[in-house]
């Protein structure tokens, strides 16, 4: 007598996650605080008292973490900062780093 057997194979699957990007805003002796604020408001949407937390923190230590993306975000964050400080005539910078 013959019995059929089913057998299933599981096979592991390792998912890869996308890399991740740190969003830097590098301080500066010429760009207002409160221009800072608004930037981590809108661009980056903190509220008011992570975006105050944020702007202390790149004015004491040179360098604040606005957020962490995949590269095409973090990318794109990059370059909305520095087109809207360029529209208002700030030279605030933004760089990102793999995290």
């Amino acid at each position: 007598m013959a019995t059929n057997i089913d057998l299933e194979t599981k096979e592991k699957v390792k998912i890869k996650y996308p890399k991740k990007y740190k969003v830097l805003l590098l301080n500066d002796d010429y760009t207002s605080m409160e221009f800072v604020i608004d930037i981590l408001i809108t661009i980056f949407h903190k509220n008011y008292e992570q975006a105050h937390q944020i702007m202390l923190e790149i004015h004491k230590k040179t360098k604040g973490i606005c957020g962490i993306y995949t590269y095409e975000i973090a990318e794109t964050k990059v370059m909305q900062v520095h087109k809207k400080a360029r529209d208002n005539g700030f030279a605030l910078r933004a760089t990102m780093e793999e995290e």
